[in-house]
């Protein structure tokens, strides 16, 4: 008989990430894990994942998800990677801010594409780590040829006496939610829409780099990113927030390639408000509250520096009330 234990609040909950083709630490050992790609983590995976907490819970178990790296639309066709919303560390961390006990990160080869469905769940889920329980989505398919369907884990779960749950999906009007909806509202600069199907404001995170210097010379010295080419992101202009140094500061930020001069490579240069500081080799968190207006080509330095000028004073009227998108807030403050 199993002996149920109380689970600690979220607050009290430290955050274990493991690989997969390991044994899972104590502090994850019988865990209920909701399986999925989770990219985004969107409220359709919360849905999954409030399930499996709810499962947690009850059973007196950890609570983690169990994902894949890399996503395996990247495995599969390596000559188009998908833009992912929340890349590896970036997950994880929208996972730990949803009071999870940990990640359980599988990696996706060509030994686990080549597994069968049945030694998927028996060998490697219930043999090798052991998990406590199950949830996943409605249309979670899984193993060689994705031959595994819900009701093969259902019928597992069932013989195994292991408790299984399928989640329904969550809708949005009538079509499910997804992350390929959430790729195409910020191709077209919707991030409110995105933010309301994430249940998040999204966010990228990057290493700044050095520019040209150009806009230190144009009054707005900014902290330049360079995101993965595959990022769909519309060009424009966002009222923007940073995480950076443990803090959250208000910004503005380009997303572009800067047509009024060079005609470059997309790039995000962020300029913060009211500070100072060299930034260079730090690794920030850019959160997107809003959308400004579209990329332009001006005529004159001037009239760019007016207009810079102009979507500043919008951007801190956007921020100032919240931001323009009514969601909360994941940004980690490390």
């Amino acid at each position: 008989m199993t002996t149920r234990r109380s689970r600690p609040g979220k607050a009290d909950r430290p955050f274990t990430v493991i690989d997969a083709s390991a044994s899972p630490p104590p502090a994850l050992q019988g865990a209920v894990v909701a399986i999925g790609n989770f990219d985004g983590l969107h409220r359709g995976h919360f849905a999954v994942i409030g399930r499996a907490e709810a499962m947690a819970e009850r059973e007196g178990r950890p609570v983690a998800i169990l994902t894949f790296e890399p996503h395996p639309r990247s495995f599969f066709k390596p000559d188009a990677p998908v833009f992912r919303l929340t890349p590896p560390g970036v997950k994880e961390d929208v996972a730990r801010a949803l009071g999870l006990d940990g990640a359980i990160v599988m990696p996706f080869d060509a030994a686990l594409a080549g597994t069968s469905a049945r030694d998927f769940i028996e060998t490697i889920l219930i043999e090798r780590l052991g998990i406590g329980g199950i949830v996943i989505g409605h249309d979670f398919h899984f193993g060689k040829g994705r031959e595994g369907s819900p009701d093969m884990i259902v019928e597992t779960g069932m013989r195994r006496g292991l408790p299984v749950e399928v989640a329904d999906a969550f809708l949005e009007g009538a079509e499910p939610v997804s992350s390929s909806m959430i790729r195409k509202a910020l191709a077209e600069a919707d991030v409110e829409t995105a933010a309301r199907l994430l249940g998040h404001r999204w966010f990228v995170r990057g290493e700044v780099v050095h520019g040209d210097k150009r806009g230190r010379l144009l009054g707005y010295p900014t902290a330049n990113m360079v995101l993965p080419k595959e990022t769909t992101l519309a060009h424009g202009i966002y009222a923007v927030r940073m995480a950076v140094d443990g803090a959250v500061r208000d910004g503005v930020a380009s997303f572009g390639r800067r047509p009024t001069f060079d005609d470059g490579a997309p790039r995000l240069e962020t300029f913060l408000f009211d500070f100072s500081g060299d930034l260079y080799g730090k690794t920030v968190d850019v959160e997107f509250c809003g959308f400004i207006r579209g990329e332009e080509k001006f005529e004159s330095v001037e009239a760019l520096i007016a207009r810079m000028n102009e979507d500043s004073a919008t951007a801190k009227a956007m921020l100032a009330r919240g931001g323009h998108v009514p969601a909360r807030s994941l940004l980690p403050v490390r």
